[in-house]
């Protein structure tokens, strides 16, 4: 995969800590830009916030449809099949982007990745695969599509994560967030999990929890 397009933006200058926030199908990475403002963190805070465009490519439970996408479904369902070459393919893209930030400067372990649906599920690759000591991951509205077969590393073995859903998701259902914990606590994590009273999408208190988490994990 070629080098990711992304929007980037600094709260300060000469940032010591970048947030890699990955969407999820068919949406792009303007679709959380707004949350750096809604986030409300200390204006003495230096994050850089990366927002990833997708590649697009065919979706095939949308017909073959050409869209941005992160990977390939083939089939819905609480099993559902996905291309996990394809996971991989895109977790390799956002690693680099890490070895990037920290090329800039900034520690890996200042290093947080937060994803949406399917960016979230890239986002379990990316993490527990990384052999580099990151942040944290915010996993929002998604599911850990490669749990069969992801190749740990010992230097995430440690990572802070916090898992987020919504209770009446008809997209990615509320269980496969409850199997994904499951999964991470049978790995040996012990990652937060909270619920919202809402479908497949994001509430302001999803936000501000997300804030306090950033606060805690980079110690602002």
């Amino acid at each position: 995969m070629k080098e990711l397009d992304c929007i980037e933006i600094d709260t300060n200058f000469n940032p010591d800590a970048a947030v890699i926030w990955l969407h999820g199908l068919g949406a792009s990475g303007d679709d959380f830009v707004p949350a750096v403002q809604a986030l409300s963190l200390p204006q003495t805070a230096g994050i850089r916030f990366i927002f990833p465009h997708a590649p697009e490519i065919p979706v095939t439970i949308n017909g073959g449809m050409i869209m941005p996408a992160w990977y390939d479904i083939l089939e819905m369902g609480l099993d559902r099949k996905v291309d996990h070459a394809q996971i991989q393919e895109s977790a390799q893209a956002v690693s680099d982007i890490i070895d990037r930030e920290m090329s800039r400067g900034i520690s890996s372990n200042r290093i947080i990745i937060a994803g949406f649906s399917q960016g979230g599920a890239v986002g379990y690759e990316v993490v527990l695969s990384s052999p580099h000591t990151l942040g944290g991951l915010i996993a929002m509205s998604t599911y850990f599509a490669t749990a069969g077969n992801i190749t740990l590393n010992p230097a995430n073995a440690k990572l802070p994560i916090h898992i987020f859903h919504g209770t009446d998701d008809p997209v990615v259902p509320v269980a496969l967030s409850q199997k994904a914990k499951e999964q991470l606590e049978s790995l040996g994590y012990t990652p937060g999990y909270t619920t919202y009273p809402m479908d497949h999408t994001v509430c302001l208190e999803e936000i501000e929890e997300a804030a306090r988490l950033l606060q805690e994990w980079l110690e602002l």
